[in-house]
């Protein structure tokens, strides 16, 4: 099919041109005098894009399925409890890999669509006198709603229950592209990888951990070797790794990180909300179409999940656009399978690019039998960004030195 795929899922997202370029080129000896160059630079700029001064990042070649598992086997002792909230798919997968290795979990079920819910886990941790519960999980993002947590509710619950908890928080698809602030919200693990916000492709399980943390894992009897937080920190402190780390996707990460530190880490996030209010405008006001996240409090600046009406499969949609229009849905995921499209709006995305992956959906869903009305979602979508003007960009010295050489004069 000519041209490019258009990329809509919440990850992998859009690789960059100047992060690809950034990953081409030779192997290099990763117990070189020089390597420390590379670690130091990564693991220092995550420190800014999770914002903590505290916090400690540490990186694996894994995902942010390994992120979560790292999390869990060096913070709790085989047979203690978390307390979690299962209101989607990614929050329910955590829950289940808590039980598949040996710890306990006291679930809170939530309709999917809505949030974390915070009284309920007040009302929970302050009838846990025994402090029994070890960690609060907390999906920030949840991908296959469309749907974002409050984690600073959670931890003023903590607070308020006097509870010495770990808050231990999934932040897979927000980092990056929603504030995540884990310093002044009190997170003491808190999960990411690189295919989302950070605009890489999958390959790095990111977690940032809190001093408080560490002193759990000095106390973990539970088994890990690949995973050990330990081995990296240690490592880590001198540039290293304790085994080969990905290399190619160390680069990658340097170069995504200066572009995030050049167009400014809060201006990122504003260019998030705008799009994603456009891409909402389209849904509601051009398509007259539901999210399935349930109030406005828990919309997510990173996924917009599209209810369908009853009689459509959301599959149908998602295989036309495809097939015909080389346009990548997200799919709908276990309870909200066939209900439910997704349009990711994370990553190296601009309005154009949305107008793009609107047109497209708008096409497959005529196509697969709905009525709206053609243009109805993409007009919308305009109307919201040429009356929101974009956030003001910081000006880098790489943009300087690109606009300085514009205006020189040319043989």
């Amino acid at each position: 099919m000519a041209g490019r795929n258009f990329l809509f899922i919440p990850g992998p997202t859009n690789v960059p041109d100047r992060v690809q370029s950034a990953m081409i080129g030779a192997m290099e000896d990763h117990r070189s005098s020089q390597f420390p160059e590379l670690a130091h630079a990564v693991l220092g700029g995550l420190k800014k894009v999770f914002k903590t001064a505290q916090g400690t990042p540490i990186v694996f070649p894994a995902t942010g399925t390994g992120g979560w598992e790292a999390t869990l086997t060096n913070l709790l002792s085989p047979g203690e409890l978390v307390l979690a909230a299962r209101h989607g798919q990614f929050s329910h997968n955590w829950i289940e890999m808590v039980k598949r290795l040996g710890f306990q979990a006291e679930v809170v079920d939530c309709a999917w669509g809505e949030g974390a819910p915070v009284e309920r886990f007040l009302e929970i941790l302050e009838k846990d006198q025994a402090h029994a519960i070890k960690a609060v999980l907390t999906t920030h993002n949840e991908t296959s709603t469309g749907v974002v947590s409050d984690v600073a509710a959670v931890r003023r619950a903590l607070d308020a229950a006097q509870h010495p908890a770990l808050l231990l928080v999934d932040a897979v698809s927000s980092l990056a592209s929603i504030d995540v602030r884990f310093d002044e919200w009190g997170i003491d693990g808190c999960v990411a990888a690189s295919q989302k916000g950070l605009m890489l492709p999958a390959g790095l399980g990111i977690v940032c951990v809190s001093p408080k943390a560490l002193a759990a894992q000095e106390k973990s009897t539970q088994p890990r070797y690949f995973y050990d937080f330990g081995n990296m920190m240690r490592s880590n402190a001198t540039g290293y790794f304790p085994y080969t780390p990905a290399l190619t996707l160390l680069r990658g990460l340097r170069e995504s990180l200066s572009m995030i530190e050049e167009e400014g880490l809060d201006n990122v996030f504003q260019r998030h909300r705008r799009l994603a209010t456009g891409v909402r405008a389209a849904i509601v006001d051009g398509w007259q179409l539901g999210l399935c996240a349930k109030a406005p409090k828990w919309y997510s600046d990173t996924v917009s999940a599209i209810v369908v009406p009853e009689g459509i499969d959301s599959g149908r949609i998602i295989d036309i656009a495809f097939r015909r229009y080389n346009l990548s849905l997200g799919t709908g995921l276990a309870k909200v399978a066939g209900k439910v499209f997704r349009i990711a709006h994370i990553g190296d995305l601009n309005e154009l690019m949305l107008l793009g992956a609107l047109g497209g959906a708008e096409m497959a869903m005529l196509d697969a039998g709905m009525t709206i009305e053609p243009g109805s979602g993409v007009a919308a979508a305009q109307n919201y960004w040429r009356g929101h003007e974009a956030a003001p960009q910081k000006t880098s010295a790489r943009n300087e030195a690109g606009v300085a050489a514009q205006k020189s004069p040319r043989r």
